[in-house]
């Protein structure tokens, strides 16, 4: 599909690559993980900050943290790892969790549980709302990609092959991730869609983006930034479904059981994605016994 030349190529005489190709291709599988990690992240996030009532501020500085180190660890690898990339989206949708609640909430009480009088410890949030916080996050969003542009790097997830590029991008996934459950809390709490309404939304959403894709004159890359920010707010709708009280519309399953029961479905995911890998690096003979 014809697409920008900046989008696509990698002016490797301005900067050489440093590693083989770190980052997925991007494929059914992938949205399925995407989905499973963003809801995981969901999920997981208010466990630490509300469940365990280690608080927003509290909890965002602790996420954050974990997310420096899984970066580190995937920008020091030399090829694509699924544990070592999923990881860190992961980690991302987990702190773009509370780094939202922090930004868009406040100890009011239509963000607390019925009998709490607090958001847990520390600071209780910034309380700017879900529309103020989200123009900030699309503002910081739209820098990321014009400091990207001006690099020259490829906005192509599978062109991605610097170190610079690769730092570019983890930045877009982090803030996408929050703007994303802006978009999430915002669809189930303050639109009147609820959070299954909210989910069928972003679903029927991203079934127009999929239809875009048989349309020559939309970039495939601007889809899949559209489409990655779209799939965190279905993340988000699904985890509170999952574990709201039945009275705000949710299935009431709770933070802890519900964040079990992701994490060992996407680790089986990341498991059979590694399994695939291997078998794609394998010496054609090996490969041809490995599927025999």
């Amino acid at each position: 599909m014809g697409q920008p030349e900046f989008l696509t190529t990698v002016d490797a005489t301005r900067e050489r690559p440093y590693v083989m190709k770190k980052l997925p291709e991007v494929t059914l599988a992938f949205w399925i993980m995407k989905i499973a990690a963003t809801t995981l992240g969901e999920t997981a996030g208010d466990l630490f900050s509300q469940t365990l009532r280690l608080g927003y501020f509290l909890t965002t500085i602790a996420l954050f943290l974990v997310f420096v180190v899984t970066l580190v660890v995937q920008l020091r690898s030399k090829r694509y790892n699924p544990f070592f990339y999923w990881t860190v989206i992961l980690s991302t949708s987990m702190a773009g969790t509370t780094m939202s609640d922090f930004m868009n909430r406040d100890a009011g009480a239509q963000y607390l549980t019925a009998g709490t009088t607090s958001l847990g410890r520390g600071p209780q949030g910034l309380g700017l709302g879900y529309p103020a916080g989200a123009a900030i996050l699309v503002s910081l969003l739209i820098v990321v990609f014009i400091a990207w542009k001006l690099t020259g790097q490829t906005f192509a997830i599978r062109d991605i092959v610097t170190f610079r590029g690769e730092a570019l991008f983890w930045s877009a996934i982090l803030v996408s991730n929050t703007l994303g459950t802006s978009m999430g809390d915002f669809l189930a709490d303050s639109s009147g869609l609820g959070y299954a309404g909210g989910a069928l939304l972003v679903t029927a959403l991203l079934a127009v983006l999929a239809v875009l894709t048989r349309v020559p004159a939309v970039p495939d890359v601007a889809l899949f930034w559209i489409a990655f920010v779209l799939t965190r707010p279905l993340g988000a709708t699904a985890g509170d479904f999952l574990t709201k009280p039945t009275a705000k519309g949710g299935l009431d399953l709770g933070t802890p059981g519900s964040s079990a029961v992701l994490l060992i479905a996407l680790f089986g995911l990341m498991a059979h994605a590694h399994l695939r890998e291997r078998r794609k690096a394998a010496p054609p003979g090996e490969r041809h016994a490995q599927l025999s």
